[in-house]
């Protein structure tokens, strides 16, 4: 593995972790020439489907796209980095085992909002103004409404 810092091709393995319930390795790595220290992740390539954007076009799965989503709605909000990887692992291994050949973005898009009303409304909004395409604050403002109605329910079936 090359050196991010100095650019020589002989760093090392300094400790190795498994993460993402075994299915990513988690490498410290450390020059001997320079002394830099960097993270590097093995992980195993499955075949995924592709996706079937909403206009038609179809492109391979993309794990990175799919992350820098989520990261975007999550600005700044309480979720950490882990819970977004675990999460997108999850999604693709369920993928993976699907067995599909191609699936709509729709259904992931729906997951992640689910994911997201889960783990902070703030991040699920940002995410679904953006998803849905919000043409005007009322489409907003409803979407919130009925964050509210259903945090209204919640709390009544809890007592």
């Amino acid at each position: 593995m090359r050196c991010p810092s100095c650019q020589k091709e002989d760093t090392k393995v300094v400790d190795s972790r498994s993460t993402g319930e075994g299915f990513v390795i988690r490498r410290r790595r450390e020059c001997p020439h320079c002394g830099f220290r960097f993270t590097t992740y093995e992980r195993l390539e499955l075949t995924l489907p592709y996706v079937i954007k909403k206009d038609g076009r179809r492109e391979p799965f993309s794990r990175e796209k799919l992350i820098s989503g989520i990261r975007k709605a999550c600005h700044k909000r309480p979720v950490s980095q882990e819970e977004i990887e675990n999460f997108v692992s999850q999604l693709e291994r369920e993928l993976f085992e699907s067995g599909e050949k191609e699936i709509p973005s729709s259904y992931l898009g729906e997951r992640v909002m689910e994911k997201l009303r889960e783990w902070d409304e703030v991040a699920y909004v940002r995410f679904a103004s953006v998803y849905r395409e919000f043409q005007d604050v009322n489409e907003f403002v409803e979407q919130v409404a009925q964050l509210l109605r259903g945090r209204r329910r919640g709390n009544r079936s809890r007592k």
